[in-house]
């Protein structure tokens, strides 16, 4: 299944099984241990380096995305988006998390914090959009990153990413285990497996999520036009069922269930609004597609926005639907709505939720497959992951390595990890990188390098540094409790200032080639605000597993990632001075060490 690699960034494949070292470590540094240890002796210029350095767009776009061999095939367009869109997004989210936020965290204003969570996520969109026009290719905000904010915040982010898509889909796929049991008249926790010996979180084994993953793995290795196909065929469905759970549950609705609307204050809806928000993870993967649509520039904002626009609003209905058939504290927390209709007399109706639950939570793991197979295809390339995950195969067209590999490890961690920690340590990782891709949009619109001055360039860094300082204070402020306002006078203020000055002060670098998010600078920054307050609700122990995630990710980088993708870089750039690299404008480009 697995393709040969390209020894050292270049030369000919080879074919059939490819295990040998120089398909993982091909690198310079990794020769022999000698060479190893000369690379350790360097680290400190390289990392200086990597930390300086940006990619050139025309690098992502032609020799970065050579180093797969063949190319994806382009056959998609605003349709199989748009449905990619929905099917990434409403699944396990709405059909499990609201259940849980509803019941323990917000009551009924549950409908308050998806609003809150869906603009953050739309704001978001916007900011990923004008990017996948911009720069169509597989590595999403990975490739984004690399060219706006360098190599080392690319890792960062990348390590992210990859955290996001195994914790993503085997959240999804044990929830899908729960709404499977139910369609089966069996209790959602009845066909896992109780291992006592194990920690409380991580004891209740889930050997469905594994099958399940594995059948989602087969389809998505096979073809992308055939997944989205599938996709839009069961997103159809999928809608269906939801028209009646929001028709037929209104004929059950009783408007006292909604008279105790905020019972654990605002601070319960911005909690669970950072819970929430992963309901709404997915659509960063339909941006990863953008290497494989025929016309990014009306495809990708048409597909993006417009999905993201019918998710939110069908979330907030549903939402109000739940709350309105239950009070908040008997809401169900693993299938509140399968048990929502049973306990108002529609019993039957729970098989027709809970096919269509599985429905929703197939489709979201498929698009999480297609997406996440991309992202580690594209980090590979730029060799910071063995680039023998970056092959595509030359008959599918599609990332088979990636994909499998992915996919084993969302399967492991589906087998495990209870549900609770998987989305908040999700949500903390998917906040993060949406907060730095509205900080890399800020640098491309204000910075080109050889264009900004330095006055202009050292005004656009202090006020960013203002915009992230106000929003951590006014986030800090709210995750450590401080009573009153005053605090918030201050930090909301400043904010506010802070993006008055950049948008007064400093002229705009770049206009937008083929689409441009609107309101620049008054969006990204938002985004800015408004994830990283959503990331101070989140719970601390969440933050201690994020900490430790990034730990390992650091080391990593230190003793692999900084040293591969050093020497992968150097023989990029040597290979664009030589005219070896088929661009017409090769002989123009820079080293990407020398910035854009």
């Amino acid at each position: 299944m697995a393709m040969g690699a390209e020894a050292g960034g270049g030369g000919a494949r080879r074919r059939g099984c490819a295990c040998a070292k120089a398909d993982f470590f091909p690198e310079e540094s990794f020769s022999s241990w000698a060479a190893y240890g000369r690379a350790l002796r360097s680290t400190g210029p390289r990392l200086a380096d990597r930390l300086t350095s940006r990619s050139l767009e025309a690098t992502e776009l032609h020799e970065v995305r050579a180093r797969s061999g063949a190319d994806m095939k382009r056959d998609l367009t605003w349709w199989d988006l748009a449905w990619f869109g929905v099917g990434a997004v409403i699944g396990a989210g709405i059909f499990v998390l609201t259940g849980q936020e509803a019941k323990e965290v917000a009551g009924p204003a549950v409908v308050v914090s998806y609003v809150v969570s869906g603009v953050s996520a739309m704001l978001s969109v916007f900011c990923y959009t004008e990017f996948a026009v911009e720069i169509p290719v597989a590595g999403g905000s990975f490739a984004y990153l690399r060219v706006e904010l360098g190599d080392f915040m690319a890792f960062v982010a990348a390590g992210n990413i990859l955290l996001e898509y195994c914790i993503g889909g085997a959240a999804v796929a044990r929830a899908w285990t729960s709404y499977f049991a139910t369609l089966l008249n069996h209790q959602p926790g009845d066909f896992r497996i109780h291992a006592p010996a194990l920690s409380p979180h991580y004891s209740e084994l889930d050997p469905i999520a594994v099958v399940v993953i594995t059948l989602i793995c087969a389809l998505a290795v096979l073809s992308t036009k055939g997944s989205s196909r599938f996709n839009y065929l069961l997103s159809i469905l999928h809608l269906a069922v939801i028209a009646f759970i929001i028709v037929a549950g209104l004929t059950k609705a009783d408007t006292s269930n909604m008279r105790d609307f905020t019972p654990f204050g605002t601070r319960g809806i911005f909690a669970a609004s950072a819970v929430l928000f992963f309901a709404y993870i997915g659509f960063d993967a339909v941006s990863t597609m953008a290497e494989e649509t025929r016309n990014p520039a009306r495809d990708i904002p048409i597909g993006l926005v417009g999905s993201m626009a019918v998710t939110t609003a069908l979330y907030c209905v549903l939402a109000v639907t739940l709350c309105l058939m239950q009070p908040y504290g008997a809401i169900d927390k693993d299938a509140p709505f399968s048990v929502a209709f049973a306990d108002r007399g529609m019993d039957w109706a729970k098989y027709v939720v809970a096919f269509g639950a599985l429905k929703g939570m197939t489709t979201v793991l498929l698009v999480s497959a297609v997406g996440q197979a991309r992202y580690l295809t594209h980090i590979a390339r730029t060799h910071m992951m063995p680039p023998w995950l970056a092959q595509v195969h030359p008959r599918t067209g599609t990332p088979v390595n990636a994909t499998v590999v992915m996919l084993l490890a969302t399967a492991v961690i589906a087998f495990f990890t209870d549900l609770g920690i998987l989305a908040n340590l999700l949500s903390i990782s998917t906040l993060f990188i949406f907060m730095l891709v509205a900080v890399a949009l800020l640098v491309r619109r204000y910075y080109v390098t050889g264009e900004t001055t330095a006055a202009d360039r050292n005004k656009l860094v202090a006020c960013i540094a203002a915009i992230l300082a106000t929003s951590v204070a006014t986030a800090t402020c709210w995750g450590l409790n401080v009573d009153g306002w005053v605090p918030y006078a201050v930090t909301v203020p400043a904010w506010l200032a802070s993006t008055v000055c950049l948008w007064a002060l400093v002229p705009q670098a770049r206009t937008p080639k083929l689409w441009g998010a609107p309101l620049v600078p008054w969006l990204p920054s938002a985004s800015i605000a408004i994830n990283i307050f959503l990331l101070g609700s989140i719970d601390a122990k969440s933050f201690e597993r994020f900490g430790i995630w990034s730990a390992a990710l650091l080391v990593y980088y230190l003793f692999v990632g900084l040293h591969a993708s050093y020497d992968e870089a150097k023989a990029i750039a040597a290979e664009a001075r030589a005219g070896k690299v088929e661009d017409g404008d090769s002989g123009q480009m820079a080293p990407p060490t020398n910035g854009k």
